[in-house]
């Protein structure tokens, strides 16, 4: 790791272990592409910030547009995320099976405020090719289709399936998993670490569904994923983060987002999966097969904000004793 180095950013000092202008504005929760840097007095094109290098003691100014007026910092109120060059404001990520029609499947996704949905491939209806689709109902071009590979059990099929989901739709930003067997529904770690080595050669950016294994987590990572999904418990079982320790090992040592994928169940459990520190959550059954999918959905939206803005607050540190809110001092 390089030694730290010591700036003046915006007036005040800082420590940073950043290597370049784009480094450090990232680190400041920031999008280089949304601001203007000036460095020892110099301008530095946004062009050029992946580029410029720092160096000890550089002053630096980093400035954006605000409205008139006094408002909050906007760094406070924008908590975007990337993944792979696409940004989105939901951290929440939906699935589109289950439901009774797509009607219903629409409105839920209209309800949880996501922006991506996944979405399966599957061979098209050609004894009625006038049967409702999917992008009848929800429009790709305003929300993110994420095809998957649900239901495959090598790496070859899951290859194929991309392969067709490329063509058919342009897509590169797609959902791996590789699944051991039927009665789990486990992802085999092998298949899924070839078939995520070969999509990145191919230029795909694989979502990877995982075991909840930080060192399986890191060797994805270093085969091109663009993102690890750990499962929180076993596919539609609805039973909850099953290993919170392993889930937040997992988001400290890895460099690229984290959502949990499977297993969440009510709203509980994907506020405990933000607090955890992980990037989003994705989820199908927990709403599509909830009594009422438009209510669960607004309740998954609100749970996932909840618990990023509780992991962002830093929660209170616990205690083996009770500590008395009111002092006793003093008392009558």
């Amino acid at each position: 790791m390089p030694a730290p180095l010591t700036l003046t950013v915006n007036g005040e000092s800082r420590r940073t272990t950043a290597a370049t202008v784009a480094d450090l504005v990232r680190e400041l929760g920031l999008a280089p592409e949304k601001v203007a840097v000036e460095r020892n007095g110099e301008i530095a094109p946004r062009s050029t910030l992946g580029d410029v290098a720092l160096a000890d003691g550089d002053t630096l100014e980093i400035v954006h547009f605000v409205g008139g007026g006094d408002h909050a910092d906007a760094s406070s109120t924008d908590d975007s995320w990337e993944v792979a060059g696409h940004r989105f404001r939901s951290r929440l990520i939906v699935g589109t099976g289950k439901y009774k029609d797509f009607a219903q499947n629409a409105a839920a996704l209209e309800a949880s405020g996501a922006e991506i949905v996944t979405v399966a491939v599957r061979r098209v209806n050609v004894s009625d090719p006038s049967a409702p689709m999917l992008t009848d109902f929800i429009d790709p071009k305003k929300v993110t289709y994420l095809p998957n590979t649900a239901g495959c059990f090598t790496a070859e099929d899951a290859i194929r399936t991309l392969r067709l989901a490329r063509e058919a739709g342009g897509w590169d930003l797609v959902k791996l998993e590789v699944l051991g067997e039927a009665r789990t529904l486990y992802p085999d770690m092998r298949e899924t670490l070839k078939a995520t080595e070969i999509l990145a050669n191919e230029g795909f950016k694989p979502m990877v569904y995982c075991v909840d294994d930080p060192i399986a987590a890191q060797q994805l990572e270093s085969a091109g994923a663009v993102a690890v999904m750990p499962l929180g418990a076993p596919i539609g079982s609805g039973l909850g983060i099953q290993n919170r320790v392993t889930i937040r090992l997992i988001v400290e040592g890895a460099k690229v987002p984290v959502l949990v994928d499977a297993g969440v169940g009510t709203a509980s459990d994907a506020a405990v999966a933000m607090e955890l520190g992980c990037t989003g959550v994705l989820m199908n059954t927990a709403i599509a097969e909830a009594k009422d999918p438009i209510r669960m959905a607004r309740a998954m939206k609100l749970a996932v904000e909840a618990g990023r803005h509780a992991y962002l607050a830093g929660r209170m540190g616990t205690r083996k004793y009770a500590d008395p809110s009111s002092p006793l001092a003093g008392l009558i």
